[in-house]
């Protein structure tokens, strides 16, 4: 399947969307340069181009398997892996102290971007080892990290996450593995994890997993949780992996797609661990390296959306099928291929450029330590997972619908793409949970980062109107709904009214964030295809604000009115 690395679109966005000149300015940052930047991103495309997107058709036709109790990981998949970690691109933005670049976290997005288009499937790997890195720098002891995070970095060794357990997974406070003090420093770790991503492989040569799990007399719930890191092999004195741990792979999912990356059922028999972070301090070391995922698998879906577009504007451009009223001999002169095509350009637009300026308010909360910073990226997070993975199973649906009969032959590809992105909307918690967090954890500063962000989309049209004036009166109107539905949901002490309507309400936020960005991209680019981008996305698709926002501020009551037949009439 081709694809080819959008460098040259993250240069522009970089440059005159999402503001990464603020995050270069700080101390912290001013060594990612507009030159550095662009060798990165540069060689990053490379790399995606040359060596990963090829593996994207061998994950998918010859899955990860279990041998003689050895994970086999596909074709290829153990030299890619190797190009990311010999190049330095798992440790972008990890600490210099450990060997990290140091670099901003929204070039490690892009990052992640590229590589998730290219195959997504290996790219999950270096993903949950940058989510593990993040958690053990803010929460490890001081030995902890001397130990792992160089080997982590350096990509020598991988982290997994492990929360889910068979009666556990939205609801983690009902995790029932235990953790059993050896009084030497150590504990033993004992339990079941389900859906335990590369939870073990053969691409490297030590798998380190961060485990949830119990202390004895910890009190139920989520409060009782502790965090334990349980390697794979032991390290010896040498820092080396040596004996096996009591840890093992009792099976492989099989899955409706991401057939390359093993999916493990991960059994612990009084496995040797490390507490990370404080006794029952489990959750908030936890949600350190989810937080960092969430964006990531956000990003996963905006790489796919790249992935099918491509591929389903390649296919259409050949494709010859009927009479078309622009007189153009392939499909792309029949509007609704246009149609499809362009919405998908427009939404991948509109969900990569979120995706970027949370990186943004991330970077500047670590650099400033601002804590207006720290209130947008916690904002803008579950709408760049929930909006970048639904823009990424909308666009490879889409794809299948361009190729017509011929997407749903497996040999053109185009299923793969819808089949790999299906999950990004449930893991790293789901779409719905996202939506529910946005407008409960995520309102409770009575709206300031909302309306925060309401009021730059004012401002923005405010500055467009003198050179799209239709389009910025329809972005200012639809920023003024989106400030009484946010009024609405601060409004509602029922915080089941407010969940009732939070998946919309979300969607209806990221679209009118979509028309800030796609404005900003026109502005600096009047005369350009960027223009004709932004009024599809103006005039096609945020019109649908009125219908989400509206449903938004209906409450929950209607929703508990049907018995779906459970009771007699």
């Amino acid at each position: 399947m081709p694809y080819t690395a959008p460098v040259s679109e993250f240069k522009f966005l970089l440059a005159h969307v999402v503001d990464f000149a603020q995050v270069t300015a700080t101390q912290q940052f001013e060594g990612a340069a507009a030159d550095v930047t662009d060798a990165i991103l540069t060689e990053i495309g490379r790399l995606c181009d040359e060596v990963i997107a090829p593996l994207n058709r061998a994950g998918d036709l010859h899955p990860a398997r279990i041998e003689n109790g050895v994970v086999r990981t596909s074709p290829g998949f153990s030299e890619g892996y190797r190009a990311i970690a010999e190049g330095g691109w798992i440790g972008l933005s990890a600490a210099e102290t450990y060997g990290g670049m140091g670099l901003p976290l929204t070039l490690n997005t892009a990052l992640n971007d590229m590589m998730s288009g290219a195959c997504l499937s290996l790219q999950l790997c270096p993903l949950l080892s940058q989510g593990q890195i993040e958690a053990l720098s803010h929460h490890a002891s001081d030995d902890i990290k001397a130990l792992y995070l160089p080997k982590l970095i350096s990509g020598e060794w991988t982290g997994t996450m492990n929360l889910t357990e068979p009666q556990a997974g939205s609801d983690v406070g009902a995790v029932q593995s235990k953790a059993q003090d050896n009084g030497d420093g150590t504990f033993a770790i004992t339990g079941q994890k389900i859906y335990i991503t590369w939870g073990d492989h053969d691409v490297a040569e030590n798998v380190c997993h961060l485990v949830l799990a119990r202390l004895p007399e910890a009190p139920a719930g989520t409060k009782g949780l502790s965090l334990f890191l349980v390697p794979k092999r032991l390290p010896d004195t040498d820092g080396k992996p040596g004996v096996l741990n009591g840890v093992s792979v009792v099976s492989l999912e099989h899955k409706l797609g991401l057939h390359g990356s093993p999916t493990c059922v991960m059994q612990y028999d009084g496995a040797t661990g490390w507490l990370i972070g404080p006794p029952q301090g489990g959750m908030a070391a936890m949600f350190t390296m989810m937080n960092n995922a969430r964006l990531g698998v956000g990003v996963q879906g905006v790489g796919i959306a790249e992935a099918a577009m491509q591929h389903a504007l390649a296919y259409a451009a050949e494709r010859k099928q009927g009479r078309t009223p622009t007189g153009e001999t392939s499909i792309l002169g029949h509007a609704d291929v246009r149609r499809m095509l362009t919405a998908m350009q427009a939404d991948l637009f509109a969900a990569r450029s979120i995706s970027l300026a949370c990186a943004v308010a991330i970077d500047m909360q670590t650099a400033t330590e601002a804590s207006h910073w720290e209130a947008r990226a916690a904002f803008l997070t579950p709408i760049a997972k929930a909006f970048g993975t639904d823009v990424g199973i909308a666009a490879a649906n889409d794809g299948v619908q361009v190729f017509g009969g011929m997407g749903v032959i497996e040999e053109t590809g185009a299923a793969q793409f819808s089949r790999d992105v299906r999950v990004t909307a449930i893991y790293e918690g789901t779409n719905g949970i996202q939506a529910m967090d946005l407008v409960s954890r995520k309102l409770s500063d009575g709206g300031e980062a909302a309306f925060g962000l309401i009021k730059e989309i004012e401002d923005t049209t405010r500055a467009a109107r003198d050179v799209f004036p239709h389009e910025a009166e329809a972005l200012w109107n639809a920023a003024q709904t989106l400030r009484e539905a946010t009024e609405w949901m601060l409004s509602q002490e029922d915080l089941n009214d407010r969940f009732a309507g939070a998946v919309p309400f979300l969607r209806g936020f990221a679209r009118v964030l979509g028309g800030l960005f796609h404005l900003r991209s026109a502005l600096a680019a009047p005369k350009t295809a960027r223009s004709a981008l932004m009024r599809v996305y103006i005039w096609r698709l945020l019109p649908e604000i009125s219908g989400l926002l509206a449903q938004a501020q209906i409450g929950g009551a209607d929703l508990y009115d049907l018995d779906f037949g459970l009771q007699s009439a």
